[in-house]
């Protein structure tokens, strides 16, 4: 199977479109205000109306309070919905949206166990642990670490970019990887030249 491509972090229309063009699959929307990507509730609907059709939007959020949420699902037209806080399983599914999960790779944590307890989501993602960010570390982590079988789809995130993205697949043989810095200028920025080698790269991977 193929492997999925989630560009992330698009913050205006033009880089949504040009990875599009580059062939995502997928593009995520920082809706966390402290996130140097972070796109207003108002430029996050513009974004997710002037997407080709079969292409997912995703809305990532963390910790995000369940009212708040609520309101923003309501203007936003999503796909999909990535908690990327420490949002506990029941707090995913009182939106009653189809949502992913992030887990970053603390050391000595069970993924297995982790991937068991949400157990509606669409898949997981796995991304960097840095203790003072909830992402965007623009680190990889030790790829070995992820299960050969486990019950969900798996996606791979943190420190990815064109030159790596084959070896990531290669040694975690996930269903999806998802890159943001990795594909950029500048902070926020997309490159379009970089998101077209980094899907290349991807899908020609396994």
């Amino acid at each position: 199977m193929t492997v999925r491509v989630k560009i992330c972090g698009i913050t205006s229309v033009e880089d949504a479109h040009a990875a599009i063009s580059a062939g995502a699959d997928a593009i995520g929307l920082m809706c966390y205000p402290p996130s140097p990507r972070y796109v207003t509730p108002e430029l996050a609907r513009a974004i997710t109306l002037s997407a080709a059709p079969f292409v997912t939007v995703i809305a990532v959020v963390v910790d995000e309070h369940p009212e708040e949420l609520k309101s923003l699902l309501e203007v936003l037209p999503v796909d999909l919905v990535q908690f990327h806080g420490d949002e506990r399983p029941e707090e995913c599914q009182a939106q009653g949206r189809p949502y992913i999960k992030a887990l970053r790779m603390r050391e000595g944590f069970s993924i297995d166990h982790e991937v068991s307890r949400y157990t509606d989501s669409r898949g997981i993602l796995l991304d960097t642990y840095d203790p003072s960010l909830a992402g965007g570390t623009g680190m990889p982590f030790a790829w070995d670490r992820v299960p050969a079988t486990c019950e969900k789809s798996i996606i791979i995130a943190g420190g990815l970019n064109p030159g790596n993205v084959r070896e990531a697949i290669a040694v975690a043989h996930p269903q999806g990887v998802d890159v943001s810095s990795g594909v950029e200028s500048d902070k926020g920025l997309k490159d379009s030249e970089l998101m077209r080698q980094f899907v290349a790269a991807a899908k020609a991977g396994r």
